[in-house]
């Protein structure tokens, strides 16, 4: 069958090939289900001859000056503004995230390289008290070969983004795309080819079993980052320690509180938290304001605006601009997220949404409406569980120390947002919450420059800051008697 993208290959050793094997990947448009183009279902051999061209090249690329290094990143985010159009058109096809939203992926996938590229010199060691007789000093040196598995609902962004630091760094890398979201990655397989040394990056597509486990299990990738699921990130963990000591950094999922205080506008709590839950991307990010704690006063009123705001999104096609919200990502996805809406049925009541759109346009696709569930209560799978959809929850409190308990009783800790005029009262709920980033009186959560991550079940370390660039170097105590 023609499909509107063909088949698109991977990039190892500076080659667009399409591996070893014969087995295929199409990936289906999850707006209708038709396929639009195929990558190759890599192999561990595959993963191998990727890891050895990477570490043939890492002294190369290593040996750069920070100006030629950084030269190429920003080529890099060039590279990526030049094809802009081509690769939201292609992003709203692959992965269901709507294309009147996609610039913003695109916008932080190109400054990754740029800012990376602007870091380089803040890589550096420092110097100790010492006798007369020596000079005691510290170097950071690049890990070598470093792996990357890019997750389902930012393919091309998480494909770029999470190239930079490594490089900055005078790492190599072999990077896996998603499977159910996968050509994207063969664009960024191509400017990789055009603007980089050969082996410097390497794109291999592929499913978990074989080729993520091959990244973590291979002893020459002793530094790997993730982004995904919690029970992936286990798996990477595992993996990885059976083969070598590794670094690895996890970015996984979460079941965020967007709290609100009773002297908060309710209002502006609830709009705040449409905004955090990403609409635009079906909720489908690990930092959605997915779960509402608001004081019993407000209760009724964050209800009534929350519903309303949720009824006037525009679902439809992802390649439509008028699209405000497109389906979830794949077929087995989609089936996840319904069992879960239709536990939560029967624990608590359905304010909104809950099965797919009306209208012939939805007979086909990975639908879900907007849902919002309340009268949630402690205990209930809705209010632990991670929907990773456009699911939203209410629960009331009347107490603050019951209300932290509840934000905190989850094995998550990634996001919060906190809504409240009192300074002292915000900063009580930051010091108790536990979460990796927390907004107050907002709900962004991403400024580059500050850290991006989790903690508990969320994740480890963090991301789009100087840390996230010191991550991929290995500290080298130097001693030098004189």
């Amino acid at each position: 069958m023609m499909t509107a993208y063909g088949d698109r290959p991977m990039l190892i050793g500076g080659d667009l090939t399409f591996g070893v094997g014969d087995e295929w990947i199409t990936s289906l448009n999850p707006s209708t289900e038709k396929p639009i183009g195929r990558v190759p279902a890599g192999t561990a051999q595959d993963v191998a001859r990727a890891t050895a061209a990477a570490a043939a090249a890492q002294p190369a690329w290593a040996a750069l000056t920070i100006w030629e290094r950084g030269a190429r990143l920003k080529a890099l985010a060039a590279a990526i503004r030049a094809r802009a159009q081509e690769v939201r058109a292609m992003e709203a096809a692959d992965s269901g995230n709507t294309i009147a939203n996609l610039g913003n992926d695109l916008h932080k996938a190109s400054n990754h390289f740029e800012y990376f590229a602007g870091l380089m010199s803040e890589v550096k060691g420092e110097t100790m008290s010492s006798l007369s007789s020596g000079l005691h000093m510290t170097l950071r040196v690049p890990y070598g070969v470093v792996g990357r598995i890019v997750p389902f609902n930012h393919p091309f962004m998480f494909a770029t983004a999470n190239l930079a630091a490594p490089l900055a760094a005078g790492n190599t890398v072999v990077l896996k795309s998603p499977e159910t979201s996968p050509l994207s990655a063969t664009v960024v397989a191509e400017l990789c080819r055009d603007v980089l040394p050969p082996g410097v990056v390497n794109i291999v597509s592929g499913y978990g079993l074989p080729v993520g486990d091959a990244i973590a299990r291979h002893p020459q990738i002793r530094r790997i980052g993730f982004t995904g699921s919690v029970a992936t990130g286990l798996a990477i963990q595992r993996a990885a320690a059976e083969s070598t000591v590794k670094h690895v950094s996890l970015e996984l999922g979460g079941k965020n509180p967007l709290i609100i205080f009773p002297d908060a506008d309710p209002e502006a709590a609830a709009d705040a938290a449409v905004a955090g839950m990403n609409f635009a991307w079906a909720g489908q990010s690990c930092g959605s304001t997915s779960r509402v704690l608001v004081h019993d006063s407000l209760a009724d009123a964050v209800e009534k605006r929350l519903a309303e705001r949720l009824a006037a999104i525009r679902v439809g096609d992802a390649s439509d601009d008028a699209s405000q919200m497109g389906p979830l990502n794949s077929a087995l996805h989609r089936d996840r997220v319904h069992r879960l809406v239709a536990v939560g049925k029967g624990e608590a009541r359905l304010v909104l949404g809950g099965g797919v759109p009306a209208g012939r346009s939805f007979e086909r696709g990975y639908w879900l409406e907007p849902t919002l569930f309340a009268d949630v209560a402690t205990g209930m799978r809705i209010a632990r569980e991670e929907v990773f959809g456009p699911v939203m929850t209410i629960q009331r409190w009347s107490d603050e120390a019951e209300m932290l308990r509840i934000a905190n009783d989850t094995p998550y800790g990634l996001t919060a947002a906190v809504f409240t005029r009192d300074i002292d009262q915000a900063f009580r709920a930051v010091r108790a919450i536990a979460a990796g980033v927390i907004a107050v009186n907002g709900s962004r959560m991403h400024f580059v420059g500050a850290p991006f991550g989790g903690t508990r079940n969320s994740g480890l370390g963090g991301e789009e800051c100087l840390e996230e660039l010191l991550s991929y170097t290995e500290v080298r105590a130097v001693h030098i008697t004189l």
